[in-house]
């Protein structure tokens, strides 16, 4: 194969993305022709309206992957994080590349070279926080219940300025998009699992494409990376028994223990106003990733996260699976 196509998000962060593919691509194949197809996802253009109360699976990759069933891209570069769990028929998820940070960012505004607030736990009573996250609002008002969360969408660009024009005291983001943007000079503090546990996938890119392709999938396998593939997987496999159908506060963070190459994971179901949180945890064999994935989920379930979820879907309509990026 001499040619291929990436569909990729129009955002800085999924171009980031693709190029990043793209040049790991024609690293190992340096005569390969590799052209972006930038395509607008129902989550681009409607940035308005909470995710929570948009309906819809895959708002962020629904229109990518209708590009692939019609051969206009022959793969597809995601953040994991926007991936539903179920595909359309003749695709799937071929490789998870190596992640960055999966952590929560903490950004304060900036007032004579310093940051105006320098840690979360420095936030006055009442301060303004911006996150489009029930996962992030869920988790922050469990802590600070005072807090005053508010809808903060669009990109990293228009987040950041919203911050400097003063609407929030402190905004909440991935750190792994701030830092592929070159931004982590921004980045006041790195939030730690206790406070923020991430959503599931974040930090990791994804490549989708049509499975019976075998050209394309032996193409793009060595950008596959086992260990985190592992840990994705395991947190998806959470994701999807908890049957999360809407943007919900779930959260799960999967590793591998480097002593003794075990899979350690959290997870966790939150109430939207944060008063109620149930949290798990699991460790076992690696070759095992996914049936603790599920194991933890109904573990957590059988703990009254079903109770709170229930109440959840009933509030907002069938949506995305996890949250959208950054």
């Amino acid at each position: 194969m001499s040619r291929i196509s990436i569909g990729t998000r129009g955002s800085k962060l999924a171009l980031w993305q693709a190029e990043w593919v793209k040049s790991e691509l024609k690293r190992i194949y340096p005569d390969l022709k590799i052209e972006l197809n930038k395509i607008k996802t129902t989550g681009d253009k409607i940035l308005d309206v909470p995710l929570a109360q948009v309906g819809g699976k895959g708002l962020f990759v629904k229109e990518i992957e209708e590009a692939l069933l019609r051969h206009e891209a022959d793969i597809a570069v995601h953040s994991i994080k926007d991936v539903p769990t179920e595909f359309p028929d003749s695709l799937y998820l071929a490789v998870i590349c190596k992640r960055e940070d999966p952590r929560d960012a903490f950004i304060s505004r900036i007032r004579n070279s310093q940051f105006a607030i320098c840690k979360f736990k420095d936030l006055p009573d009442g301060a303004k926080i911006g996150t489009s996250s029930l996962r992030r609002s869920c988790q922050l008002l469990n802590i600070r219940p005072d807090l005053k969360i508010e809808q903060l969408r669009g990109n990293l660009d228009t987040r950041l300025k919203k911050l400097d024009e003063g609407h929030f005291d402190a905004i909440i983001l991935a750190a792994a998009g701030v830092k592929r943007l070159g931004l982590q000079s921004r980045i006041t503090e790195i939030l730690p699992f206790e406070i923020s546990l991430p959503a599931i996938g974040q930090g990791a890119i994804g490549i989708e494409c049509r499975i019976e392709d075998r050209s394309i999938n032996n193409l793009i396998a060595p950008l596959n990376h086992p260990e985190t593939s592992i840990c994705v997987k395991a947190e998806r496999a959470f994701l999807k028994q908890l049957e999360g159908g809407c943007q919900v506060p779930i959260a799960a963070y999967a590793r591998i223990a480097s002593q003794d190459s075990k899979l350690i994971m959290d997870g966790l179901v939150g109430s939207i106003t944060g008063d109620r949180i149930i949290k798990g945890h699991i460790e076992g064999s690696p070759e095992h990733a996914e049936s603790l994935g599920v194991t933890l989920a109904e573990d957590i379930l059988s703990r009254g996260a079903k109770e709170i979820l229930d109440e959840v879907y009933n509030k907002c309509s069938p949506g995305i699976n996890g949250e959208i990026s950054s």
